[in-house]
């Protein structure tokens, strides 16, 4: 074998390798995240190889050495190739010759790369699941502190109800868990290997697919040789959950940006900036970026899909402009949600402006007709009452204008309500505290929620450090094996 050939490219050689689609065709800088999962993946499929006496134990040890090389040497020293996966293999034969390409024996670079997808993205997804949780603990932590800090709730962006600051903080660790949930679904499907695919239709080759998969840390198989090689529906729908936690994000942000442009909350410094023309402003810059990257996750699950969308079985080149996508949205919330989290534990709660705001716009409104409906009266006449109260309101005591629409209406009061409890009522803090059903905002009732979501933490934490138990022990048995040649 000439210098020139083993320099070229492996699988085009001179065939196909020319033109000016030679730089469009090639993935090879782009490839470097998937690097090391590829160089994963020959070792796994090179053990097996050995194993099942398709390729004798010194060619197998010659090749893990070569794979080990060039690991050392780095992505940057790969020689020019369409793709990783190609120019690994023109490394190895590089450097031991002929030999090198029994690497690639009973395999194709369809399942190949389906397979070095799926060993990183798991990854990431697993590490984004991992964040998600602790963005988790930080609210539960900062929901403990402020459970009896009344704050105005909203809806349509109006005074509705008044509620607690860490009421409003665990909303947003229920969304996450789903969001958690969602992520280690994405795992669990992606965590299967297509490895003994082939192109699409197998192989003739004596190979032990189960047995690449249990070295490489996947749960399984993708049992269908044409859908391992071509299924990328694992980026989907890790994409998608990555979206749907940025949209989670997204809605904390843009929360947080409102509260600090009322005086409610204060961002610490190293979340905020301030104008370049202005130096009065402290701007929450990070968490509109945090909000805008909604956005990043939405365009990357749509890329994906719109790639896939009505591609033919089996593989198309199309594939290789998928995975992109959902890497990038990926990459993108990861950094939303530490900084997200970070913001929401460094924030200073402003006690004094939030108790002022909770009763505004005659929040409690609906906790009086609640009352007066438990006294008796029929919930539409309460209902009508204190809408009544509320017309009379304008900026006048709001005990009074019940009383006075009562009156209006030809209701006595004191039939159905104590004065003593109608006060109560119209106050935010008691407001808060009568609600205490299942979920509610009422001290008592956030006591147990911070309860159950610690617990339901608690097992979000096993679930990812099992998942990354199994991987890390199938990297130390893969290790073994290689060494066992080496």
């Amino acid at each position: 074998m000439s210098d020139d050939e083993r320099s070229g490219d492996v699988v085009r050689r001179e065939r196909f390798s020319g033109g000016p689609a030679r730089g469009f065709l090639s993935s090879l800088d782009a490839d470097e995240r998937i690097f090391r999962a590829d160089l994963q993946v020959d070792r796994a499929h090179v053990v097996m190889l050995a194993e099942q006496g398709i390729v004798g134990d010194d060619e197998a040890g010659e090749i893990l050495a070569a794979l080990g090389e060039v690991e050392a040497a780095g992505h940057g020293a790969l020689p020019d190739g369409e793709d990783v996966h190609a120019a690994i293999e023109t490394a190895v034969i590089d450097r031991i010759g002929p030999v090198g390409g029994k690497m690639h024996t009973a395999r194709s670079r369809n399942d190949e790369v389906a397979t070095c997808l799926r060993h990183r993205l798991r990854a990431d997804a697993l590490a984004l699941a991992g964040t998600v949780v602790g963005v988790r603990e930080t609210l539960c932590a900062v929901a403990e502190s402020h459970t009896t800090t009344v704050m105005p709730g909203f809806t349509h962006l109006q005074p509705a109800q008044p509620t607690t600051v860490a009421h409003y903080l665990l909303s947003y660790e229920s969304a996450l868990a789903r969001d958690t949930e969602r992520l280690l679904a994405a795992y669990d499907r992606t965590n299967r290997s297509p490895l003994g695919a082939a192109a699409f239709a197998g192989t003739t080759f004596d190979v032990d697919r189960e047995r690449v998969a249990d070295l490489l840390g996947f749960d399984g198989v993708v049992e269908n040789s044409m859908d391992a090689s071509s299924a990328r529906d694992f980026l989907t729908e890790t994409a998608a959950a990555a979206a749907a936690l940025a949209t989670t994000l997204s809605g904390l942000a843009e929360d947080l940006v409102v509260f600090a442009n009322k005086g409610y909350v204060d961002l610490d410094d190293d979340y905020a900036s301030t104008s370049s023309i202005m130096p009065q402003k402290k701007n929450p810059d990070t968490l509109e970026l945090v909000r805008a990257v909604a956005g990043d996750a939405s365009a990357g699950l749509n890329g994906v899909l719109t790639t896939l969308k009505g591609l033919p079985r089996a593989y198309n080149r199309d594939l290789q402009r998928a995975h992109g996508h959902a890497f990038d949205a990926v990459d993108a919330v990861a950094d939303a949600t530490e900084v997200a989290g970070g913001a929401v534990a460094t924030a200073d709660w402003n006690g004094a402006a939030l108790a002022d705001a909770a009763g505004e716009g005659f929040s409690t409104a609906t906790g009086v007709a609640d009352l007066l409906a438990a006294g008796g009266m029929p919930f539409r006449t309460a209902h009508e009452i204190v809408a009544g109260a509320a017309e009379r309101l304008d900026g006048g005591d709001e005990l009074a204008a019940v009383e006075a629409a009562a009156e209006d209406a030809g209701v006595d009061l004191d039939a159905y309500v104590e004065h003593a409890a109608l006060e109560a009522a119209l106050d935010p803090a008691e407001s808060v505290a009568a609600r205490d059903s299942h979920g509610g905002p009422a001290p008592a009732a956030v006591e147990g929620a911070l309860d159950r979501a610690a617990g339901d933490i608690a097992e979000a934490e096993t679930a990812v450090g099992a998942r990354r138990e199994a991987l890390a022990d199938a990297e130390s048995a893969l290790e073994t094996e290689v060494d066992a040649y080496v």
